[in-house]
């Protein structure tokens, strides 16, 4: 039975542009364990969130500075430096990427990302200020991915039926959360299953 999905929905990070934080604090935090200590309790992916729910780096780092004055250069380092977190885009999808949208495929993003941020990486990755019809922010909506609403806005923002959507994201929960709400939903490992997955589908790859 032929696939009614026409629509292709985005994630951004780790799958249109790769992110780690690992990438600014080896140089920073030498030290594998003291680094992965940093990066679990004190800049950790809980307190990088709320920034992704809309509360701005400054206030973040100014909160968790007074908590930790110990590390106050390293905890601003997070925002000062984090482009050196995003050593750049992920080419095999940004290709898929290109040639859906050189087909006409309808092409939208949900991501967990804070204004400022996105805002730096639109400047930086032009395609994603070209690709998109829309593109949901977390920060922008104050909800974050699982949430099954932010899946819900871009659906009705566009007057989209979720069966006609195919979402993409490197996160299994945050493909459960949209297989939820009627999408069909790709868990992304790499570039190349990418493109067997979605030709699968009948799109035109």
């Amino acid at each position: 039975m032929p696939s009614s999905v026409s629509t292709v929905v985005f994630d951004v990070g780790n799958v249109l542009i790769e992110w780690d934080p690992n990438h600014l604090y080896r140089k920073l935090i030498p030290d594998a364990e003291q680094r992965d200590d940093f990066l679990t309790n004190i800049c950790s992916m809980d307190w990088n969130l709320e920034q992704d729910l809309g509360r701005t780096w400054e206030e973040a780092v100014e909160i968790l500075s007074s908590q930790h004055p110990e590390h106050t250069d390293l905890i601003a380092a997070y925002s000062a430096r984090w482009h050196e977190m995003v050593p750049g885009e992920i080419h095999g999808s940004v290709k898929i990427l290109a040639e859906l949208q050189s087909a006409n495929v309808p092409l939208y993003a949900i991501t967990n990302f804070s204004s400022e941020k996105f805002a730096e990486a639109r400047n930086r990755f032009p395609f994603l200020q070209t690709s998109f019809i829309d593109t949901v922010v977390s920060a922008e909506e104050r909800i974050i991915k699982p949430d099954q609403r932010i899946y819900e806005v871009l659906l009705s923002r566009n007057n989209l039926t979720a069966a006609d959507c195919v979402f993409i994201d490197d996160s299994a929960t945050n493909v459960e959360a949209a297989r939820r709400v009627g999408m069909t939903a790709l868990h992304f490992v790499g570039p190349d299953e990418l493109r067997l997955d979605l030709r699968n589908l009948g799109l035109p790859l």
